[in-house]
């Protein structure tokens, strides 16, 4: 089956006469539960519910392993450094990939008595540095700097080492990239981006290639109460069907525009896996189906950057990324990542893209 058709159709029940394609969220916090427990997975509502269990389906489908939602993205990361970790344990993570999850290993994994070890995307897979490591942990392509690393080369360091490997596919989602194929362990994302794409909700989900690893997430999850609304998990489905024809013509504009501001004199430097000169194409090209909807690039200093975002009309200026409006911001304004003043991370979304560049075009005149 082809992606497209994938997508549309994953988790999607048996068909009912008189049943809707794709049934309601349903809330519920107490079921109906005779005798056994075990008899249904539906008996409280911390442990299952049946719209989780429609799009985990989906996910699963997707993703080439058992999936579990989370109600964010840092959710399901710190769901696998908690399920999977414990002290004493070694954790290897990208010294440039997503700050917030960073913060996290500082100030909660290392204070509880967790090694951590941090890394370049582009310096991985890093022998040394992966010795003796538990989890190691990798954003490909990295955020917000665009550097990406090879999948299956890390996978088999780090098992030589005796570890485990998680991919935070974010960017690229499954359509895309496909990190348990590729020989990772699990596979991390904030469906908030691309994913659902409309930038209206928060979700997260982890898929593992290994049962026995997807039923620890799952105690861990039911144990921990890091569970997702039931209205959320429906609009995430319901945005499923898209997912393609929202992410081509994403990464079509992205594309487009990080060819344009590779052009223009008042840009210091592009970084875009797909652009043919750029340090990460040649292993993005063998790992990726798109090269995702992100681009970064940087303007000479903070108040060109500010004046860049200010003359803009078709662009918001917002964080995150992945939706189908365009949005951009001066990355450095929320300090901890090692990037110039003028660093914008642009996520190009589905508009036209003549009038995108043609209003980037504009808007760079102003500086």
């Amino acid at each position: 089956m082809k992606p497209g058709t994938q997508v549309v159709r994953a988790g999607i029940p048996e068909a009912g006469q008189g049943e809707p394609i794709l049934p309601g969220p349903v809330f519920a916090a107490v079921y109906h539960l005779r005798g056994d427990p075990a008899s249904t997975p539906y008996g409280y509502g911390r442990f299952n519910n049946p719209t989780w269990s429609r799009y985990e389906d989906a996910l699963s489908e997707l993703e080439g392993g058992p999936a579990l939602l989370f109600p964010s993205g840092m959710a399901a990361m710190n769901a696998v450094a908690g399920a999977m970790l414990k002290p004493g344990d070694t954790i290897v993570l990208p010294d440039d990939g997503y700050y917030t999850f960073r913060t996290v290993a500082r100030e909660y994994l290392g204070a509880n008595g967790i090694d951590i070890r941090f890394v370049p995307t582009r310096a991985m897979p890093d022998a040394e540095a992966l010795r003796g490591a538990k989890l190691v942990y990798i954003e490909t392509p990295s955020n917000p700097g665009m550097d990406v690393c090879d999948i299956a080369e890390v996978a088999r360091v780090t098992h030589a080492a005796g570890g485990l490997l998680a991919v935070d596919n974010t960017t690229a989602t499954p359509l895309s990239q496909q990190p348990l194929a590729l020989g990772a362990d699990f596979t991390i994302a904030s469906d908030t981006k691309a994913m659902t794409g409309h930038g209206d909700l928060l979700l997260g989900h982890v898929a593992a290639r290994d049962a026995e690893h997807a039923a620890r997430l799952r105690d861990y999850r039911t144990r921990t109460g890091a569970i997702a609304g039931p209205m959320e998990v429906w609009l995430a489905h319901r945005s499923l069907p898209t997912l393609e024809l929202r992410l081509e013509r994403m990464c079509d504009n992205a594309q487009a525009i990080a060819e344009f501001l590779a052009a223009q004199s008042a840009v210091q430097r592009v970084r875009y896996p797909g652009l043919r000169d750029d340090p990460s194409h040649e292993i993005a090209k063998r790992q990726m189906r798109y090269f995702g909807p992100v681009v970064s690039f940087v303007l000479r200093d903070r108040a060109a950057a500010e004046r860049f975002l200010a003359a803009s009309e078709l662009i918001t200026e917002s964080t995150s990324f992945g939706g189908v409006h365009t949005t951009a911001e001066r990355r450095a304004r929320w300090g901890g990542d090692a990037i110039e003043e003028g660093f914008i991370r642009l996520s190009a979304g589905c508009e036209d893209v003549s009038d995108l560049v043609a209003d980037i075009d504009r808007a760079l005149s102003t500086i």
